[in-house]
């Protein structure tokens, strides 16, 4: 008989909003673990670097890793990304946001991050930022030049201090979370979290008990609020479940990572 596992109920939900041409957001969501990716702004093919990435990254379906490993799949995933410009130089400079929750072989969960799309926790009641922006706004709030309530309009909020580019010194922090059935994650790229007060998305989640429906409505505030970049929010219920352990499903794919190198995973 198969052991009860935490498993993720993830959906998500990504547009490219109103002002932009190309969604330069990528997303997955599956049982074992989701991300958002966001390609950096006034670089080349930010819609590639996401996509790529994601997909490096859920084609091997990482179900059941360390910290040590999440970390080494990722630094693969961003020599796939090196691999692309040194096909085609004229990519030189695309780089990407990461930000992926994944159940870890001792079912804790693993956070892996960089740059500034983030990771909420809700939990009874209570909603809490779990990863911390690259970004030189933060630098400059750890510093206490910069008050945390003047982040959000502050004219250099969309500088960020570390992404995935193909470098060798490109890295993403990973670390460890309990997993505490009930708890609710969203893994949201700044299209969000500029625009729309934490509150306000604290309770499109409180108000939709499916994880679809509340990316849903995470993506429709931003949009009514006037959002200038591409929206993305992965909703993830942590729950137990033993209907996936006879294997490692697919992931849904969403964003810039639904046009993009589908066919490589439907032949995995």
């Amino acid at each position: 008989m198969t052991e009860p596992r935490v498993r993720l109920r993830a959906a998500a939900c990504s547009d490219v909003g109103p002002h932009r041409a190309i969604n330069q957001d990528a997303a997955f969501a599956a049982p074992w673990g989701a991300a958002v990716a966001d390609g950096v702004g006034g670089g080349p093919a930010g819609d590639l670097a996401s996509a790529a990435l994601v997909h490096g990254i859920a084609a091997s379906r990482p179900d059941g890793l360390d910290a040590e490993e999440l970390q080494t799949l990722v630094r693969l995933a961003n020599w796939d990304l090196r691999a692309h410009v040194e096909r085609d130089p004229s990519l030189n400079g695309m780089a990407t946001t990461f930000t992926g929750l994944f159940v870890s072989r001792d079912d804790d969960l693993l956070l892996a991050h960089t740059g500034d799309s983030r990771a909420y926790r809700l939990r009874d009641g209570r909603f809490e930022q779990r990863s911390r922006d690259d970004s030189l706004v933060q630098a400059l709030i750890d510093q206490g030049i910069v008050a945390i309530e003047d982040a959000v309009t502050h004219p250099r909020r969309n500088i960020i201090t570390a992404s995935l580019s193909g470098a060798d010194r490109d890295a993403a922090t990973v670390t460890v979370h309990d997993a505490v059935v009930g708890d609710r994650w969203l893994l949201c790229s700044d299209g969000l979290t500029d625009y729309v007060p934490a509150e306000e998305i604290l309770s499109r989640l409180e108000e939709h008990a499916d994880p679809a429906a509340a990316a849903a409505a995470c993506v429709a505030i931003a949009l009514e609020a006037g959002t200038r970049d591409n929206v993305t929010a992965v909703v993830c219920d942590v729950v137990i479940d033993t209907a996936f352990g006879a294997g490692r499903p697919h992931a849904s794919f969403f964003g810039a990572a639904s046009e993009r190198f589908m066919e490589e995973l439907d032949s995995a």
